[in-house]
């Protein structure tokens, strides 16, 4: 995958309701729900919850932010 296709994938699950899994370091990782709200030049932004949290499409091209559609 390069950044073009990882910029139409993440722009393709704008307004949807996705499962993420974020590596926070040190072999750990975050798991939540969220919707892609804003998709920017660099970076794309998140709202989970009442927080809103911003992913550069290089953190999902080296897979440190898995984003997976929720299906419900």
């Amino acid at each position: 995958m390069n950044i073009k296709k990882t910029k139409d994938f993440v722009t393709s699950l704008v307004g949807k309701p996705c499962l993420f899994k974020v590596n926070v370091g040190r072999n750990k990782w975050e798991k939540f729900e969220g919707v892609i709200i804003s998709v920017y030049d660099k970076v794309f932004t998140v709202l989970v919850g009442s927080v809103t949290k911003s992913f550069s499409y290089n953190d999902v091209l080296i897979k440190d932010v898995q984003i997976k559609e929720n299906n419900l």
